[in-house]
């Protein structure tokens, strides 16, 4: 069993963009196949810019916040209560469009 408190996970920054931080809740090897449940803050205009993973599927979770999430050039308002499923190979990327943070929860479960 494991106890974990967002309070006492450390901020770090995305790598996409260093202005993005974001909170490794459970990382990789702690759940097998999972590898990351994560928490990212995106202020106001920044972007996590397009990429994909050949090696992941990541469910995306907005939580508070406006924003626009892009799988394979195509956009989709990402706002609270809307969850995205990015299946490997997805070039995606997430652009806080709003005027507040975009606040962001997912994991990522590695690919068969």
């Amino acid at each position: 069993m494991k106890l974990i408190k967002i309070s006492d996970v450390p901020e770090t920054p995305v790598s996409h963009n260093a202005k993005i931080r974001k909170q490794v809740i459970v990382g990789k090897g702690i759940i097998p196949g999972i590898t990351n449940v994560s928490r990212a803050v995106f202020p106001p205009g920044e972007v996590a810019g397009s990429h994909l993973h050949n090696d992941m599927t990541e469910v995306f979770t907005c939580e508070s916040g406006c924003g626009e999430i892009r799988i394979n050039d195509v956009g989709y308002v990402f706002s609270p209560g809307t969850t995205v499923v990015v299946e490997p190979g997805d070039v995606h990327e997430i652009i806080n469009s709003g005027t507040a943070d975009l606040v962001v929860s997912w994991f990522a479960v590695a690919a068969d």
